[in-house]
């Protein structure tokens, strides 16, 4: 699966890290849902370092087709939620 966190590029995900990223997915929408920015910021963080520290960065110079595309680190609460799906950022049906 290849990812895109917007404003860095784009990495490959094996599909075998999913429910671990969909687990800090469904965190981020309920703290979405309550508006805890706190938690929200904290949860978003470690999605992303989870995408970039699972994922292995394509080139530059690649452009693949993005299955998923994630908000940047500094995105606002209201800016994610134009992300979201009824699942969240990561759909429930993606590949496991």
């Amino acid at each position: 699966m290849i990812v895109r966190i917007m404003g860095e590029g784009q990495v490959r995900l094996d599909d075998s890290h999913l429910p671990g990223l969909n687990a800090l997915d469904d965190e981020l929408l309920h703290e979405m849902e309550h508006g805890d920015e706190a938690g929200f910021r904290r949860t978003l963080n470690a999605l992303l370092d989870a995408v970039r520290s699972l994922g292995t960065p394509l080139p530059d110079d690649a452009l693949e087709p993005s299955e998923l595309i994630l908000p940047e680190p500094g995105a606002t609460l209201e800016e994610v939620r134009t992300l979201l799906g009824e699942d969240g950022l990561f759909p429930a049906d993606a590949p496991a």
